[in-house]
């Protein structure tokens, strides 16, 4: 597969990712991983590229193997406030500043960042699939993104966000037509395609 293990020669270089930033609902999750020198792991991709077995089996290695990890959400009102972009690099930023270990290098999955602490960074475009503490902190970010929607989802069970996820699914919209939205949707979004006068 050919993950590299790192990009720089700093000892604690943190690669950091995100989740759900195309969703309808639901918070931007970010992670941050700091992996070993010379760390190896076989089945360890892009996040994208994996089952949710996979995905799940590979949180558990990653967060015992690992130097340390966080994990942030922003949520819904936030990226309204602040825009996703925006919201995306804050969660980044909170997870890299919850890591045990301050990082001496970033490398960053995508070609946008904002600098955090003076810390030299690299933005990497498709580094999921490029190297691997970028690749773990995908995994990480989708999992515990996923979680949270699980938990929502019993909350709004009409909205099948355990399926969904809050992307913008043929499903997921119809349901906004049909029920409107609830605290967790993100209003600043285009929720529906023709944009129907919801209750905002």
């Amino acid at each position: 597969m050919g993950l590299k293990n790192q990009f720089s020669i700093f000892e604690y270089e943190c690669g950091t990712d995100e989740a759900g930033r195309g969703c309808l609902a639901g918070p931007v999750t970010a992670a941050a991983v700091i992996l070993p020198n010379k760390y190896n792991n076989d089945i360890l991709n892009d996040s994208k590229q994996l089952t949710e077995k996979k995905r799940k089996t590979l949180q558990h290695i990653i967060e015992m193997e690992s130097i340390c990890y966080a994990v942030q959400h922003v949520h819904e009102n936030e990226i309204d406030d602040i825009n996703i972009l925006n919201a995306s690099i804050k969660a980044m930023h909170q997870s890299i500043d919850a890591l045990d270990t301050c990082p001496n290098f970033i490398i960053v999955d995508g070609n946008k960042f904002k600098p955090f602490k003076n810390i030299p960074y690299k933005t990497i475009i498709k580094g999921d699939a490029k190297f691997m503490s970028i690749a773990a902190a995908s995994i990480l970010a989708k999992t515990y993104r996923d979680a949270y929607m699980d938990k929502i989802h019993e909350e709004f069970p009409m909205y099948n966000w355990i399926k969904n996820k809050g992307y913008p699914t043929q499903e997921h919209r119809a349901a906004i037509k049909k029920y409107g939205i609830t605290k967790y949707h993100r209003k600043s979004f285009r929720l529906l395609p023709e944009q129907y006068k919801l209750d905002l």
